[in-house]
This record gives structure tokens, sequence and C-alpha cells, in this order.
């Protein structure tokens, strides 16, 4: 966990300091944002912000509708611009975060990626690549889930329920 602190806010009456944590929700909050910007285009609202460090290096959502492109997945979309971000193709000292569990077909790309980490907020029981194999990813990749689960899952759930 890290802490920036920003310029406190100077005030006739009082001083703040406003400090940002950096950690898995702070980012996974980020992805969430991603996630709500997808919906409001018509998207399925999935969305992915990538770290290096501290930093933010790639902001994603889906945009399969969009671009009318199967494979425009947040996560590709993603991975698209970190390594455009980096210059190279490797994603090694990497995190990605998402509000979906990576797809087959991400998880593919993300193995490829070499990225170091995932960390997804909703298990997708139905085409989660877990479901199919959890040897997908690059052996070195670390995994987490389940943060901010509750929220991605709702904002699924209701775009699926305002479509029908």
């Amino acid at each position: 966990m890290c802490h920036i602190n920003m310029l406190p806010l100077q005030t006739k009456t009082k001083h703040i300091d406003m400090a940002i944590i950096l950690n898995d929700e702070y980012f996974m909050k980020q992805a969430l944002a991603e996630a709500v910007s997808a919906s409001a285009k018509g998207e399925i609202p999935v969305g992915a912000v990538i770290t290096h460090g501290e930093r933010i290096i790639a902001r994603a959502h889906n945009l399969t509708e969009t671009l009318n492109d199967v494979t425009a997945h947040a996560e590709i979309q993603a991975i698209t611009a970190a390594a455009a971000t980096l210059g190279g193709k490797y994603l090694t000292g990497c995190t990605l975060y998402v509000t979906l569990e990576p797809c087959v077909m991400c998880a593919g790309a993300l193995a490829w990626s070499q990225i170091a980490r995932i960390v997804y907020a909703a298990t997708d029981e139905k085409r989660g690549y877990s479901t199919f194999s959890k040897n997908l990813l690059h052996p070195k990749t670390k995994v987490e889930s389940g943060i901010l689960a509750d929220e991605a899952a709702e904002l699924i759930k209701q775009f699926f329920l305002e479509k029908r």
C-alpha cells in the first residue's frame, strides 16, 4: 500500500490533508468507473485498469458493440494500451484490475503478456477462464478475486435487466 500526498486544501478556517491510499480497492474502483462508462455506451459493463507500480498505465472498457469486434474486451484493450505505454509486449511487473473474471480469450492474451498479477472482482461462472481451466495463465501470474465483487456483479445484473 502506498500513500500519495496531494497538496493540502487551504481554507480560511481549516487545513484538510487529502491523502489517497493506493491499494487494490482503489484500483478496482477505477476499473468500476470504466465499467460504468461501458454501460453508458450500451456495452456490457466490464472495465479494466493496468498498473505498473502504483501508477495506472492503461484504462479500458468493453468496446465490442462500438467497434463491432468480438475481441474488443476490456482486458484486450487494456493490454494493448499498457504495452504501448511501456513500449514492449510484456507486462511483467504489472497488475490488471478487472471487474469480471477474464474469459478464455482474455486469459490467453494475459498469459502471452506475462502479466505479473490479475485482480478481478466478480466471478463469471458461465464464461470465466477458471470454469474451463486454471492453467490458462502464465505460471508466474498471481490471481486474486472478490474485491468489490458485489458492486461489479450488480452493475452487470442491472445492465441485463434494463436490456430485457
